[in-house]
């Protein structure tokens, strides 16, 4: 966790050239400006102008000036550039001219959910991510195909398993970035991966997340490979899920917390499988279709793990696509929901929910894109907590 003032001293000491200042469209999707080390001091004190009007769902041309502030705590060696004229990442909070702070930048709306969490509820959440993706081949110009790039299964090893090395430097790039997985390993369907994360703070899990994928389409890149963190890829095969595991500093509270998840899934849905291609994946190879929970039920939209740990909820819908830093937004304001208002969740579901067929007393997720949308622009709780 670096102060202002030690970066500017790492910069000077372990020379640093470049500076990529990096923050998020309202999906999610990474962008950034490079600056020369001789200007890290004024963006601290001034931040760096960029225009908003040409960033997806930000500001219109007659008022588009921002500025992009870095937060010194997330500075990060980008370690596969040279040694020599370092590169390094900080992410950024964007303000507007008068320095309040830009009301859709999605770090600054997750910061102030955190807030207030611990000021209404006085308790704090912990979230670890497991974010699978699939590995393609590319043809001789390049250009993505559909063909995998193994046909291996789940926890298969080499030679079935061709994506052993690429989850190795993977690996290894996390964590000369600073980031701690926990586990890798083949998934279900042919050529898809998954890394999972320790768990972390909300933001710390946000800015991981976003780094991940970012190093896995890189590494990818460099192997001759494309990374596809789409929900469904291929028709048939299992699709590719944002699993959100999801604890709290007070263990009383997780049954209110489970409950006010569980109250706003429906119009949280947009957000959390965003694409129309999200909508081919839920209700398949164990991706939720219902609005419930269940021991150690994968089929369930939130699943509580057989854990020796502190008790855990997993959150099954999300998928790669998402943006993290919107969802765990959500996530938290529905848990200050589900605390300030003593909620409680119905009985739990053990059985096959692929395969049940008496499930019609069980809410349905939003089957289509247009359907999810039309519930989040309804919805009061979500114009709320987006100030929309």
């Amino acid at each position: 966790m670096y102060t202002k003032e030690e970066v500017l001293d790492f910069i000077a000491e372990e020379d640093v050239k470049f500076i990529r200042l990096a923050f998020f469209d309202i999906h999610g999707k990474q962008k950034n400006i490079s600056i020369m080390s001789n200007q890290l001091e004024k963006a601290f004190k001034n931040g760096i102008s960029f225009d908003a009007s040409a960033i997806l769902g930000f500001e219109t041309p007659e008022k588009s000036d921002l500025f992009l502030v870095p937060d010194p705590s997330t500075l990060s060696v980008i370690p596969w550039r040279p040694n020599t004229g370092k590169v390094v990442r900080m992410f950024c909070t964007i303000q507007n001219p008068d320095g309040t702070q830009y009301k859709k930048d999605c770090r600054t709306l997750l910061q102030n959910a955190i807030q207030e969490l611990k000021e209404k509820c006085n308790c704090s959440l912990n979230i670890g991510s497991e974010i699978e993706f699939y590995l393609f081949k590319l043809d001789e110009n390049g250009e993505a195909t559909d063909q995998p790039f193994d046909e291996a299964g789940y926890m298969d090893i080499a030679p079935e398993d061709k994506g052993e090395n690429i989850r190795r430097e993977i690996c290894f790039t996390l964590e000369q970035m600073g980031i701690l997985p926990e586990a890798s390993h083949h998934e279900e369907g042919p050529g898809q991966n998954e890394i999972d994360f320790h768990y972390s703070d909300p933001m710390t899990a946000a800015d991981n997340a976003e780094t991940f994928k970012w190093i896995v389409k890189t590494k990818a890149a460099s192997s001759g490979l494309l990374a596809d963190f789409s929900p469904k890829p291929i028709l048939n095969k299992p699709g590719s899920g944002f699993h959100i595991n999801i604890s709290c500093s007070d263990t009383s509270k997780t049954d209110n917390i489970l409950a006010g998840i569980l109250k706003h899934a429906k119009e949280m849905t947009y957000y959390m499988n965003n694409s129309e291609n999200s909508y081919n994946r839920l209700g398949e190879n164990k991706a939720p279709k219902y609005i419930c929970w269940g021991p150690e039920n994968r089929t369930s939209y939130i699943r509580i793990p057989a854990t020796k740990e502190t008790k855990r909820l997993e959150l099954r819908s999300a998928d790669p696509e998402c943006n993290p830093y919107i969802v765990f937004t959500l996530i938290i304001h529905a848990a200050i929901d589900g605390i300030l208002n003593n909620l409680l969740p119905p009985p739990p579901v053990t059985a096959d929910l692929m395969k049940d067929e008496e499930t019609s007393y069980l809410e349905t997720l939003p089957d289509t894109y247009d359907s999810a949308k039309q519930l989040a622009e309804e919805s009061d709780f979500i114009k709320k907590v987006l100030k929309k």
